[in-house]
C-alpha cells in the first residue's frame, strides 16, 4: 500500500507534464534560494515573506522549498504525487491570497494592479493531472514502483 504513492502510468503524458511544471518553476526556486534570474536569494526572500507579507516562517520556508526542491525532484520524477499536491497547495494559496483580487488574466501589458489567477489555474491543472497520471516514463517513481512489483510477484 505504501508504494501506491510512487505508482505511475508508464506513458509520456506524465513525463511531459512534470517536465513542464518543473521547468516553469525551477527559475522561481533559483530566484528564491540563490538570487539567480534577478531574484533576492534565500535570506532576503525569507525576510520579505515573513516581515512584509506576514507569512509564518514555516510557510515562507515551505514556499521556497516547494519551488526549489519540488521543481528539481519533479524533473527527476521522485515523489511526483507528493510534489504535485504541494504545488496545488502552493498555487491555491497564492491564487486565493494574492492573484484572485486582480481578476482572471495575467498582467501581460502592465495595465492592472497585479497578476490575475490565470497562470495559477493552469499550473494547478497540470499538477492535478500528475496526481492521476503519475510521473510517467523516465522517472525514479516508476523505477521504485516497478521494482516493488517485481519483488512481490
Amino acid at each position: 500500500m505504501k508504494y501506491l504513492f510512487f505508482k505511475t502510468n508508464e506513458t509520456w503524458t506524465g513525463t511531459f507534464l512534470r517536465w513542464t511544471l518543473s521547468l516553469v518553476f525551477i527559475p522561481h526556486g533559483l530566484q528564491k534560494t540563490f538570487g539567480l534570474f534577478g531574484g533576492m536569494g534565500f535570506s532576503k526572500t525569507m525576510e520579505v515573506f515573513t516581515h512584509d507579507l506576514h507569512l509564518p516562517s514555516v510557510v515562507a520556508f515551505t514556499v521556497v522549498m516547494v519551488e526549489f526542491l519540488g521543481s528539481l525532484l519533479l524533473l527527476l520524477g521522485l515523489g511526483t504525487k507528493f510534489w504535485a499536491l504541494s504545488f496545488i497547495g502552493l498555487l491555491a494559496g497564492i491564487m486565493l491570497t494574492t492573484h484572485i483580487e486582480n481578476g482572471f488574466f495575467m498582467n501581460w501589458f502592465g495595465t492592472q494592479k497585479g497578476e490575475g489567477c490565470q497562470f495559477d489555474i493552469l499550473a494547478i491543472g497540470i499538477a492535478l493531472a500528475l496526481l492521476v497520471e503519475g510521473a510517467g516514463k523516465l522517472s525514479i517513481d516508476g523505477q521504485i514502483f516497478s521494482r516493488r512489483n517485481n519483488l512481490t510477484n
